[in-house]
């Protein structure tokens, strides 16, 4: 059974809580008054306050703040949150700190789905049912190709080169679909889709990935303690009263139903899922109990700051999937420095 934390380990965390829920609360208030039409602190609380005691104040910082910032901010919390809190199940459930949702093919599988709705013209609902469909085809094709090879020390490579092997068909099969799409319409809308963006935010994609994204966050929640459990193997999980396939089965469908749903949404994001479960264990340690929520926050945190600076930088907006590549490859090469450093 899992130890209970000192009383001083349980009141550090929930002050790191609090605090990042507080820098939360800065980044989307931030991002709301900052933007290439900056509207001042005060006139973003006005109106917000407006809205929540049913007196709108009305004119255009109103309209820009919530019509165009808002769904986007809410959205930059979901999917950062999402992405996060999937990578870090992703990685508790295999035992390796080098899986996240892109290694595995599910982001690559899932925009493919995507991709595929965009072509036959398909609805948001039929997009995101594709998107989920070949999303958790992929991870399941992935975790089989990985077994072919064999167990042991092998099976982290196995699982890395399986994800390789599963990323390439599906980019592949997505490569087609823009060689095929129709270039006036179709092929810039997949282009520009595929880098990762939210400038096309509204609260029609808040609706529709609302659901799944808190629903399978709260199933990963839930089930943080039995992702401790699973790291001691089979045997032990089955012997302290948990199935082990069956709760594998259940955190695998919940973290791909929440990264299909942002996939489908702002396309493929890469490197959250990665980089923000190791800044969580560098904070909180290797318990999943601790990791799971934190990851969570300190995804929106980014993913609202990072979105912030790409409508910012420059004078035509950045795709994200550009800065977050930007900033999480020189970060997961620090961590990988430190690491084998700390090894000698």
């Amino acid at each position: 059974m899992e130890k209970r934390a000192p009383l001083h380990e349980k009141t550090k965390y929930t002050l790191l809580i609090l605090l990042m829920i507080v820098l939360l609360l800065g980044a989307v208030l931030l991002s709301l008054f900052i933007g290439r039409y900056s509207i001042a602190p005060g006139n973003v609380l006005r109106i917000l306050w407006g809205r929540v005691s049913g007196v709108p104040v009305g004119g255009k910082d109103e309209s820009i703040l919530m019509n165009i910032r808002m769904p986007r901010v809410i959205l930059n919390v979901l999917v950062g949150g999402g992405l996060a809190i999937a990578g870090a199940a992703f990685q508790g459930v295999f035992q390796n700190p080098l899986v996240s949702p892109d290694v595995l093919s599910v982001s690559s599988g899932s925009a493919f789905g995507a991709v595929l709705g965009i072509m036959l013209g398909a609805g948001a609902m039929v997009n995101t049912a594709l998107a989920l469909s070949l999303g958790i085809l992929s991870l399941f094709l992935t975790y089989g190709l990985s077994k072919i090879g064999g167990r042991g020390q092998r099976s982290i490579l196995n699982l890395i080169l399986a994800g390789m092997i599963m990323t390439a068909l599906f980019n592949a099969l997505t490569s087609f679909m823009k060689y095929i799409a129709d270039a006036e319409t179709q092929l810039p809308e997949i282009t520009y889709w595929l880098m990762g963006s939210f400038s096309s935010a509204n609260y029609k994609d808040v609706h529709i990935v609302l659901a799944p994204i808190l629903g399978g966050a709260a199933v990963l929640y839930l089930l943080r303690y039995r992702i401790n459990i699973l790291s001691l193997g089979d045997e032990e999980a089955i012997a302290l009263g948990v199935d082990p396939a069956k709760t594998r089965f259940i955190i695998l469908f919940a973290a791909t139903l929440v990264t299909a749903s942002c996939v489908t949404v702002t396309g493929i994001i890469g490197w959250i899922g990665l980089v923000i479960p190791h800044i969580c264990r560098m904070m909180v340690g290797v318990n999943h109990s601790k990791i799971m929520g934190i990851s969570f926050i300190t995804g929106s945190i980014f993913m609202t700051m990072v979105d912030m600076c790409c409508r910012i930088l420059v004078a035509s907006e950045i795709p994200i999937g550009i800065l977050t590549a930007i900033i999480g490859a020189p970060f997961f090469a620090f961590v990988f420095w430190k690491t084998q450093h700390a090894k000698e």
